[in-house]
């Protein structure tokens, strides 16, 4: 994999970025986003030389101990990262080179932390629940009715039901406090080929599908074309997952959290860690979440209207 020209690579482009706001840092294309070229707050003690990144990436390859591969995960990457932002590359070759990422839970934290540091990485779990679930709840019992949404509404506040309902067969309710952002900021069909307006409830099936079972490569085996990350909830119903997975073309990796607020949380850091777009339908939910939420890029990357006028509804 080109250890001594990564390795070059990183050495010339590596600065101190200590003191710095994750959200300032410089972003190489000004667009902002997962695909940025950008500083990291990280900045290694000692550069590996490419002998014994070599055979440190073996060893993270083989070795049965989970502390010292992160550890070691955490030596490679700057490497790892010039292998991700690398145009010549394929995305799932940092997949290929790290298969860890898939076994050992948390190296997609680690990187991100290493990334934006721990400020940033903590925004959404920190602010979800408390902050922005209630105000999103609220703003969508304005929005014209659907079953769909109802069904969210109740799933996502089930103490406003007027009776004992079973709505078993839909999400718990931080996940469907996500998914009404997906009504609240409505999917845009980007790209050359627009096949008109898409839903909300299509565009859910782009970031959680559920799975019953634990046959986890049955899922892989079906897919037949390259993803963007998504999750894949496996467990008894909707309501109750036990296991969640970030799938990215036909990998799976394997989420710390077995909730579905850190799962989501690990399915955004993914895109980072990475390197990958988000979903075109999912763009404007995601651009919310890295903007509002993680105040990642703000002013960086462009927004739709919608977006800047429900990050401005729910901040004041």
């Amino acid at each position: 994999w080109r250890i001594k020209t990564v390795q070059r690579s990183a050495a010339r482009k590596r600065r101190s970025a200590f003191g710095a706001s994750s959200v300032e840092a410089p972003c190489k294309d000004g667009l902002g986003g997962p695909a940025t070229k950008r500083d990291a707050q990280f900045v290694p003690d000692t550069v590996l030389s490419e002998d014994e990144c070599r055979k440190t990436i073996a060893l993270i390859k083989y070795s049965a101990d989970e502390d010292t591969i992160k550890k070691k995960m955490k030596l490679t990457f700057d490497f790892r990262r010039n292998i991700v932002l690398d145009p010549e590359l394929s995305r799932s070759t940092v997949l290929s080179v790290f298969p860890r990422f898939k076994d050992v839970q948390g190296l997609v934290e680690q990187d991100f932390v290493l990334m934006f540091g721990e400020d940033a990485s903590s925004r959404f779990l920190d602010k979800w629940t408390s902050m922005f679930k209630p105000k999103i709840i609220q703003q969508c019992r304005h929005l014209p009715s659907t079953s769909e949404l109802e069904n969210l509404l109740l799933a996502a506040d089930p103490s406003e039901a007027a009776t004992e309902v079973d709505y078993d067969i839909g999400w718990d309710s931080d996940l469907s406090s996500i998914l009404l952002l997906l009504h609240l900021i409505p999917p845009s069909a980007q790209g050359r080929k627009r096949p008109g307006k898409v839903s909300a409830s299509q565009a859910e099936k782009h970031l959680v599908v559920f799975k019953m079972g634990t046959n986890i490569q049955e899922h892989l085996d079906s897919i037949t074309t390259s993803t963007q990350p998504y999750l894949l909830a496996v467990g008894r119903s909707r309501k109750e997952v036990y296991r969640f997975f970030i799938i990215l073309d036909d990998n799976a990796i394997h989420c710390r959290s077995a909730s579905s607020l850190g799962a989501f949380d690990e399915l955004f850091k993914a895109h980072y860690v990475f390197g990958t777009a988000y979903n075109p339908m999912l763009h404007n939910m995601f651009t919310f979440i890295q903007t509002t939420v993680y105040n990642i890029d703000v002013g960086k990357v462009k927004e739709s209207p919608r977006v800047a006028e429900v990050r401005a509804r729910l901040l004041h």
